[in-house]
């Protein structure tokens, strides 16, 4: 009988593997091209957090108007000695030093602690710390280096010292562990080492060109210090359990008979569509980032996003290629023995355990609900704010630089408020009244609890702006800042200019007040980004199953699961449980976007193992109409795979936590809690008792929306093969693999016709 042609994914499969060597040369081009125009950009990541239309950003705007130096970015330099006064001439050379460097425009007058112990050393660059060359640190290191030799230690804090010490302190070799890390567990899920390579090498490779096109990106747009870092770390994760799903599908391919190049292409048209809809899943739920309206989160979305879409390339023409290059030396250098039969499915483990939870489904509902709402019950203490070079680890020059700052001149000195005043043209009636304004408004200003210290108004040459420099009494992350910010814009500022020239021309800017209207906005629109993410899942998934209370049910428990992990970032770090263990050593709140970027990407990924367990249980259902056997099989079916899967990206996320980021660290353990969780607590105990007790109703759509939803079928096995369900094949094959199995002639729990 002749073949039928293969269909879609099938044919892009069966392409790649063809023409092996030109996608595997195209994918080296790309990552050799991208990775020399990488290089030659330097430091293109820089934070700026201004939302258009706040106070901060108004501030900003006019300060680039009229003060453009004020926008300049600028390094701390702090020299300290423990005991005796710093030299004055030590102090002198230095700052000569500083003033030749290449790249900086001025360097400001010292400020000197009443101790004589401690100075601070501001220098003003030319360029944004984006623009900067990457020795930059160096250059700072060989103007220092006379005061070392004096006996003075020299740290550095500011947004430059930030900007080019980023990329060795967030992330450092994460991304290597990770692999590594991933590659010992795959050699057991897989079997041999060569099986266990190929997703790691695809996700490698996928990894390597993301990160180059992300690059890229940012000499256009302004992309944060920490999207990288995210990025590798979503992009890490879903590679390598992409590429697991469509290894385990070939590999099951071949056991039952297919050529090489047929099982790329079947293993590719079933697994890989499977992959495809994970993806798209995983995109559209971070798109909804974009709903906060805040620029640099939407960024940090679309850094994940475009990681996960290349992952899903590589996984869908570049793992095809490497699998025809391999072909049957996959299986070599085995580290699993094989057995020669598989295992009764009514004696698999978690066979019994599916039925054993539909024996006591009120119990497990109502326990696995108990636990979840105890995980969650400290995310309704969630303090957001955001994370100060003070929160970084004391191995960090700028966390040593802002302890210093703090110790000899307050806290607030590491976070300065800037107000930006618009004044009018002078004229010969009002000359002098609009900086007698501005005088007025600062000596109220100052008078304000919380205030330590204001330098200012100083007006610009032309007499149509002035800006001064608030100290806060606080530290920049603490609450009485907050404070202080929301009473000077909301009382103080609007009564002291109230019927003067000032009126409605004055703003609170700086980045402490960048980083607060974040917070404020991030709060004002939580309920909008998760509203998105939510419906869009459980259209999503309508489609998939054809079914209301399934997506339904996949909603309320995903934001079961989020909230739990949202439990466990608090209680970690905002009451500071592991205090110490994270290399951080106090409690902090919460980095504002955290919670908004988990949201995101959890339910997306969440997602994908909610397709991985039903795809098989309905499949089942459809064919026997056993509610309970179906959730059953499923379980047996997926559980392992699932399970190996989650561990496999907990791992990578929790190498993650190593990072001197704050940010990472937290994103890494809410992520990894949220998978542990998700796939442990929910899939293997909420999900199956909550189908058991929904009988049929599971597979409930009204026949009015049934005609009207368009079919959306995921795992559909392409007319070439048999009927067996792709993405529950692959998954049992993943399962086999795990346990050291060879597939006989006609395995056992084939799919009924």
């Amino acid at each position: 009988m002749t073949e039928p042609r293969p269909r879609g994914l099938e044919r892009l499969g069966r392409a790649a593997a063809r023409r092996r060597w030109w996608v595997i040369a195209a994918w080296l081009v790309a990552f050799f091209g991208l990775g020399v125009a990488s290089a030659s950009v330097g430091s293109v990541y820089r934070d700026v957090f201004a939302i258009p239309g706040t106070d901060a950003q108004l501030a900003i705007d006019l300060l680039e108007q009229r003060f453009p130096a004020a926008n300049l970015p600028t390094a701390q330099v702090v020299l300290h000695l423990p005991s005796g006064a710093i030299p004055e001439t030590v102090v002198a050379e230095t700052v000569t030093a500083l003033g030749k460097l290449d790249e900086v425009k001025a360097v400001e007058p010292p400020q000197v602690a009443t101790d004589d112990r401690t100075v601070l050393i501001e220098v003003v660059y030319t360029s944004q710390s984006n623009d900067l060359p990457s020795d930059g640190i160096a250059q700072l290191d060989t103007a220092t280096a006379q005061a070392r030799s004096a006996g003075v230690s020299v740290d550095y804090g500011g947004p430059v010292a930030d900007a080019l010490l980023a990329s060795k302190q967030q992330g450092a070799n994460a991304d290597a562990i990770g692999l590594f890390v991933a590659l010992v567990i795959l050699m057991f899920v897989l079997g041999t080492v060569v099986a266990a390579l190929i997703p790691v090498v695809t996700a490698l490779m996928g990894l390597l060109v993301a990160a180059g096109l992300l690059t890229v990106a940012a000499t256009v747009f302004t992309v944060g210090t920490v999207a990288p870092i995210i990025g590798t770390m979503i992009g890490l994760g879903v590679g390598i359990d992409y590429s697991l799903l469509v290894v385990s599908r070939f590999r099951q391919n071949r056991d039952e008979g297919m050529d090489v190049q047929q099982a790329i292409g079947v293993a590719i048209g079933t697994a890989g569509s499977a992959v495809l809809f994970a993806g798209c899943s995983v995109v559209i739920a971070v798109g909804g980032l974009w709903f906060a309206r805040i620029p640099y989160v939407s960024v940090l979305g679309f850094s994940a996003a475009l990681f996960v879409a290349v992952m899903v390339v590589a996984a869908l023409t570049l793992l095809p290629a490497l699998l025809s290059a391999l072909s049957t030396r996959i299986e070599r250098l085995r580290v699993v023995p094989r057995r020669a039969t598989l295992p009764d499915p009514a004696r698999n483990f978690w066979y019994r355990w599916g039925h054993g939870i539909a024996r006591h489904a009120w119990l497990c509902m109502i326990g696995s609900l108990a636990l979840l709402l105890l995980l969650a019950a400290p995310a309704l203490g969630l303090r957001l704010g955001f994370a100060t070079d003070g929160d970084d680890p004391t191995s960090f020059t700028q966390r040593r630089a802002y302890d210093l700052v703090a110790d000899a001149f307050g806290p607030g000195t590491n976070g300065p408020l800037l107000v930006a005043m618009r004044l009018p043209k002078p004229t010969p009636a009002t000359e002098g009244a609009e900086l007698a304004a501005a005088e007025k408004l600062m000596a109220a200003v100052k008078a304000t609890p919380g205030v330590v210290s204001v330098e200012g108004p100083i007006p610009n040459r032309e007499l149509d702006a002035a800006v001064a420099i608030v100290v806060p009494k606080a530290a920049p992350n603490a609450q009485a800042t907050k404070d202080l910010v929301r009473t000077l814009r909301a009382e103080v500022i609007p009564k002291a200019t109230a019927g003067t020239v000032l009126a409605g021309d004055v703003y609170v800017g700086g980045q402490t007040a960048e980083l607060i209207d974040v917070t404020d906005r991030i709060g004002s629109r939580l309920v909008w980004c998760i509203g998105f993410v939510v419906l869009a899942a459980f259209l999503l998934l309508m489609l998939v199953f054809r079914s209301v209370l399934v997506p339904l049910k996949a909603a309320v428990m995903n934001l079961l699961s989020i909230g739990a992990a949202y439990g466990v970032i608090v209680v970690v770090f905002q009451w500071g449980w592991a205090r110490g263990l994270l290399g951080i050593h106090e409690a902090v709140p919460i980095v504002a976007f955290v919670p908004l970027i988990m949201f995101a990407i959890l339910f997306g990924l969440s997602m994908d193992y909610e397709v991985f367990l039903l795809s098989r249980v309905r499949e089942e259902y459809l064919a026997t109409g056993d509610n309970r056997e179906a959730v059953a099989i499923g379980l047996a079916k997926t559980a392992r795979v699932i399970t190996s899967a989650a561990v496999v990206m907990i791992s990578v996320f929790l190498v993650f936590v190593t990072s001197g980021s704050p940010t990472v660290k937290m994103l890494g353990v809410g992520l990894a809690a949220a998978v542990a969780i998700d796939a442990t607590i929910v899939r293997l105990l909420l999900v199956p008792a909550a189908m058991e007790l929904m009988g049929k109703g599971n597979w409930w759509l009204p026949r009015w929306l049934g005609r009207v939803l368009p079919h959306l079928d995921v795992d559909v096995p392409p007319p070439s093969v048999p009927t067996a369900s792709p993405l529950s094949s692959a998954l049992a094959s993943a399962d086999r693999d795990s346990r050291g199995l060879v597939t006989p002639e006609h395995p056992e729990g084939s799919e009924r016709s």
